[in-house]
Order: C-alpha cells, then structure tokens, then sequence
C-alpha cells in the first residue's frame, strides 16, 4: 500500500437509498457499488465504514465485497430507544448481512443514547460484544457540540468518528481532536467535504448560506491561487491532521473514487489552514441548511 491509501476510508451510505443536497445521484446500482469497492481494494484502501441506517447497505456491502476481503468493516449501532437488547441484536445482524464473522469496530451512531438512563447497560453491551470478540473495538460518533471530549472522558471509548474539514475547524482550533488522542482514543475523521459546500458554486448555494457566500469565494481563490482545487486542498487538510489516523471519504461511482485517491496522492499546498476556517453558524451544520 502507498500514498494516502491506507489512511482513507471509504463511506458507503451512497450504496442505499439516499437523500440530501450531497447525494442527487440516489442510490447506485450494485454493479455500480462493487466497482467502487473493487477500485478502492486495488488502491489500498483498507476500512469501510457503513451503518445498519442506510437501507440494504451492509446486506449489498456483503455482496459485492471481495473474497477473501481485504476490508476492515466499521458500522453503528441502531438507536437505542427500544431497548440494549434490540441493539445488540442489530449489530449482530450487521455482521451476517455483511457475511463477516467479526467487525472493526461498532460505534454509537447516537451519542445521546448514552446519555440517557440506560447509557451505562448499553454501553456495557457493546463492550460485551467486543470481548466475546464479535467487534475488535467499540467507539462513539458524535458531533462537534455533543462535547465529545466529555463523552471520552466518560467512556473511554477505543475509537471516536468526529467531524473535521477544511471549513469546519472547530474541533481543530479548540483543541478537542488533540486531547482526545492524548487520552489513547483513535480519531477517524468523517464530514471531510461538509456535504460539498466548498464545490458548490456561489449561485448553486442554498438561500440560507448566501450570508457566507463571498467568504466561500474568496477561500476558494486562495485555493487556486496556491496551485490546488477544492478537491485537493479538503483533503490535504483531513490527512495532514496528527491526531487522526483515518479519514472518512465517498464517492458515488468508480471514477470519482479515482479522481478522489489521485487528489490524495498529490502533494499537499502550501496553503495556512487556520485561515481557511469558516465561521458560519448555518454554514457549518447541514441540518440547518434548508431551514426557513
């Protein structure tokens, strides 16, 4: 394996039934997802990281993966509001819609449901599930107000999944991602593109971030003006970071992952990423993106 290959993982939410600004295409084909995943396996790829949420996508994910699989495979618990007994049960079903006897590890898709008053006897179950050997690890996906250093203090969990991007540095400049790391917790970052709002072009943008438009602009110029694109500099950014040892990717078809691991590859810009941050409210949560 070489280049930034073996620090990529690939996202496979776009293998199901999908929605959203980020994901026009819908769901792909299965021919269109085991091309993906072939690319990915021959790039060096190593980590695939999926959820039970997705539609099909671990019972798809199990078709099209290879034989032997070269994958470790990463996916998350379903919500916990009808009991530990019915997450458990989902995460063991994950693994036989994958055709997998163990996984890498299961995260809590949720971190509220740890929160809650059953958030001690769900977490004791998951780890049940790593020492009867089922997971190699359990871990946390939360967001950047969720206080995930809290949540790693708390838990101490093996792996925590957290939002990380080139415009959404919260968690950088804080110091967050550091300290977490600090305390033996491996860091994966996911929201690499912020549902692609630095491709978007400056009239494409939803009505609600029109306020942030001219500072998306001039990050872009300064992009260019460094001798990288978008594409280039997200990911630069995501795979220069020292507390992380994987970032989270997609792509909706083979040659965009192509286009993708080429991107990777290239040398990094001389750009100062602290610069680049964006400080925007609505800009940096998707969920507000389409509000009134």
């Amino acid at each position: 394996m070489t280049g930034a290959a073996p620090k990529l993982a690939l996202g496979t939410a776009q293998f199901g039934p999908t929605r959203g600004l980020a994901n026009a295409r819908g769901r792909l084909s299965e021919a269109e997802a085991a091309a993906i995943v072939q690319v990915a396996a021959q790039a060096g790829v190593r980590l695939l990281d999926t959820a039970p949420q997705h539609g099909e996508v671990e019972t798809v994910l199990g078709r099209v993966l290879p034989r032997p699989n070269p994958f470790r495979l990463t996916t998350k618990t379903v919500r916990a509001a009808d009991g530990v007994e019915a997450v458990e049960a989902a995460a063991r079903a994950s693994l036989e819609k994958m055709g997998v006897a163990s996984g890498d590890v299961l995260l809590v898709r949720d971190s509220n449901d740890l929160l809650g008053a059953n958030g001690p006897a769900l977490w004791d179950r998951l780890r049940r599930l790593k020492d009867e050997g089922l997971y190699a690890g359990v871990g946390i996906s939360a967001g950047a107000g969720d206080e995930p250093l809290g949540l790693a203090r708390r838990f101490k969990p093996d792996v925590m999944q957290l939002p990380a991007s080139l415009l959404d540095q919260r968690l950088v400049q804080d110091g967050t991602l550091g300290e977490i790391a600090a305390l033996g917790v491996e860091v994966r970052l996911r929201s690499i593109f912020l549902k692609g709002l630095l491709f978007m072009p400056r009239d494409g943008l939803p009505r609600t971030l029109a306020e942030a438009g001219p500072r998306l602009s001039r990050i872009r110029r300064t992009i260019a003006e460094a001798g990288a694109d978008p594409l280039q500099a997200a990911l630069a950014f995501a795979l220069s970071r020292p507390e992380a040892s994987a970032v989270v990717i997609a792509a909706t078809s083979a040659p965009e992952l192509r286009a993708i691991l080429a991107a990777a590859a290239a040398a990094p810009p001389d750009l100062d990423w602290g610069a680049l941050a964006l400080d925007h409210a609505v800009a940096l949560d998707p969920h507000l993106w389409a509000a009134a």
